[in-house]
């Protein structure tokens, strides 16, 4: 049995952790929170962030890193993009030198603009950074914990790594491909939850289906641009991390940052929306840094303006809307 490290007890870390305990790995589910790691022992779930999902007596919680740390051959950093690289750094002196190093946060650092890997990079010893991945893909944490069919991908430039963690997260309801395109990964994962808060803005103001899927098509379009622009596969983002995740983020009941685009279009102010959220919509944030990104690479993208638009610059959800219809025209392929 070999022992594996979650670093974040949120909903999608707790659903990661059941997920490697039914493979008969030792977890250690490491939480920030002393009360939710006491919760999580004495009631066998993490009611805070997963509820009603029992989680497997080998999943361990603790908010000791060190402990968390020991051993482990796996690491998988699953904290809010913004907390990333204070838990990493406070994690270092305790990282198992070969342990692989897989990032399953998405977004952008605000401050740097660099992508979870790249800040794992930044902070780890220079031997541990061809053991960094990262995972991407469709994967509502609440499905995911209950068993529900998901397929996701693992990213690394090394194969025979992108091959062992294939295997350490793999069942029969949690399919795992994988792939070399750590940047492609890591855009999807990142930019989908700022084109979801856009789609909810949209659905809430009565826009309908057409421009639902016009929406998703092009920010499609918009999110290749950056993301090829950046060293990107093209077809990475037509594959789970690109298309996959940023259709069920897009269109799912559960997504967080669709719920913010809903009720901005409500006319509900964004301190509002997110003040009364237990967990992070990465796309408030990640508009901020997509949005500074692009302006530094030249890189056109028009949904993630508008939404930066909308959460930081004071326009209406509608006026965002008739910003994007009345832009001049221009050929469908023009990349």
């Amino acid at each position: 049995m070999a022992k594996v490290t979650v670093l974040g007890a949120g909903s999608w870390g707790t659903a990661l952790a059941k997920t490697l305990a039914e493979r008969q790995h030792e977890v250690r589910l490491w939480a920030r929170s002393s009360e939710l790691v006491r919760s999580i022992r004495t009631d066998g779930e993490n009611a805070a962030y997963l509820p009603g999902i029992a989680l497997p007596s080998n999943v361990r919680a603790t908010d000791d890193l060190a402990e968390a740390l020991e051993g482990a051959v796996s690491v998988y950093v699953v904290v809010p993009s913004h907390g990333l690289r204070e838990v990493l750094t406070r994690a270092v002196p305790h990282l198992p030198p070969q342990a692989a190093l897989i990032s399953a946060s998405k977004g952008i650092e605000n401050e740097s603009l660099l992508l979870m890997t790249q800040v794992i990079e930044q902070i780890v010893p220079a031997g541990m950074k061809s053991q960094v991945c990262a995972l991407g893909g469709p994967s509502f944490a609440k499905e995911a914990g209950l068993g529900m069919p998901t397929a996701v991908c693992i990213a690394s430039k090394d194969q025979g790594l992108a091959e062992r963690v294939q295997l350490e997260l793999m069942n029969d309801r949690f399919r795992v491909y994988t792939t070399d395109d750590l940047i492609g990964v890591e855009l999807g994962g990142a930019l989908k939850n700022v084109i979801a808060i856009a789609v909810g803005a949209a659905d809430g103001l009565g826009c309908g289906l057409n421009a639902r899927a016009a929406l998703i098509t092009r920010a499609l379009a918009e999110m290749g641009r950056l993301a090829i622009h950046m060293g990107a596969h093209p077809m990475t983002l037509a594959g789970l991390a690109g298309l996959g995740d940023l259709v069920l983020t897009c269109t799912g009941d559960l997504s967080r940052n669709r719920r913010v685009g809903l009720e901005l279009a409500r006319g509900r102010t964004l301190d509002e929306v997110v003040g009364e959220m237990r967990m992070v919509a990465e796309g408030v944030r990640t508009a901020k840094s997509a949005h500074a990104l692009a302006t530094r690479e030249g890189v056109d993208m028009p949904i993630t303006r508008e939404v930066h638009a909308a959460l930081y610059e004071g326009k209406a959800p509608q006026d965002a809307v008739s910003s994007l219809l009345s832009r001049v025209p221009r050929p469908e392929r023009d990349f």
